[in-house]
């Protein structure tokens, strides 16, 4: 007499267990994994630069966003070596658009450390990376893995949503990361770690979708805890966010002709290094009277206030900005800090989206 299939499962030990998902989560992605950019072909050694650039890329980013802006960089840069010989300025102006600017600043700054310390050979160990400026510990598995075959896991938001589902993790996050790390871990084959996590990446991305997932087609559904209760949907558990206070301020979009009045932000804080047009402090007590005394001192310069106002939302505050415009004579002087730029060459400014907001409104009729 033999025993049916599940019967079968059910007698195997948790290493056979294990082991079967890891092999099954591989064969899926042997016949169905992504064509990326930055990702290896089959049989393929993958480069520790692409892996890099991509994986900082990818923060808090879509797929879809990020491929036009890797393709640029490699264009542009095709070598860590060729990055950490680039200037700052130019990073930032090539990742204007893309968000959360540290990531810019962290970029050159990790490039030249590589280049500078290691040369321009990125460390194999993940010990090694994370030494590096802007390499956390997520971010160091996974170039571990991929890059260079360490028998580690890296957890993203998408590994995250398919293991907390597979074996049902209760525990909100971010608690229950250091749970859903171990478990993850069981999920790597006994060799091609990289392959591993790319496989449980494209099968969140693709099938293990935060809704409607396609239960139907994936490699791990008779095992998937939550597929036998129902409700996986309602994985991850999350604890609910906080929302930050609205922050008000204001914006001067002044003109010199073809002309537009700015300057660079600081290099540490919020949107550093970045351009800007001047604006007032950014306050949850917003006073009208005050941040209209800290406009750019200019001489005959008369200041209209735009109807309505720019809205933008950071990571941890909502933002609304009033927009005040003004033209100056053809000879005006910009203040100390600040400089005239064509506005026909804006686009080639690093000017984050807040700050294309504000001039589009500025500007606009």
């Amino acid at each position: 007499m033999t025993l049916s299939g599940a019967a079968a499962r059910r007698k195997k030990s948790p290493d056979h267990a294990e082991a079967d998902r890891a092999s099954a989560l591989l064969d899926w992605y042997d016949r169905h994994r992504r064509r990326l950019p930055w990702r290896a072909l089959p049989g393929h050694v993958s480069d520790p630069y692409r892996v890099w650039l991509s994986e900082i890329m990818l923060q808090q980013t879509t797929v879809k966003a990020v491929g036009p802006y890797f393709e640029k960089f490699t264009a542009r840069w095709p070598t860590v070596a060729a990055l950490g010989s680039a200037s700052l300025d130019d990073v930032l102006r090539m990742w204007a658009g893309l968000g959360y600017y540290s990531r810019a600043r962290n970029l050159h700054a990790c490039a030249v450390a590589v280049l500078r310390d290691h040369g321009a050979a990125f460390p194999d160990s993940e010990d090694g990376l994370r030494a590096l400026p802007g390499i956390g510990p997520y971010t160091a598995a996974a170039i571990a893995a991929i890059a260079f075959g360490r028998q580690t896991m890296p957890v993203d938001g998408n590994i995250e949503r398919v293991v907390s589902r597979l074996f049902a993790v209760e525990e909100p996050l971010p608690k229950s990361k250091p749970q859903i790390q171990q478990l993850a871990a069981t999920l790597l084959g006994a060799s091609r770690a990289g392959d591993s996590a790319q496989a449980l990446m494209d099968l969140g991305a693709t099938i293990c979708t935060p809704k409607k997932p396609a239960c139907g087609l994936c490699p791990l559904n008779d095992n998937c805890a939550a597929r036998t209760r129902g409700d996986q949907e309602t994985f991850p558990r999350k604890a609910p966010k906080k929302t930050g206070t609205l922050r008000r301020g204001a914006a001067f979009v002044v003109t010199r002709g073809g002309e537009l009045l700015v300057r660079t932000r600081a290099e540490k804080g919020l949107l550093g290094g970045m351009t800007e047009v001047p604006t007032s402090e950014w306050l949850a007590g917003h006073d009208d009277k005050a941040a209209r005394a800290q406009a750019p001192v200019l001489t005959a310069s008369r200041w209209h206030r735009k109807a309505g106002v720019v809205t933008h939302v950071f990571t941890h505050f909502p933002l609304e900005l009033v927009v005040y415009t003004a033209s100056v004579a053809a000879r005006t002087r910009a203040p100390e800090g600040m400089r005239w730029v064509p506005i026909a060459t804006l686009k080639d400014e690093a000017l984050p989206n807040v700050m294309r907001k504000v001039i589009a409104h500025g500007l606009g009729d």
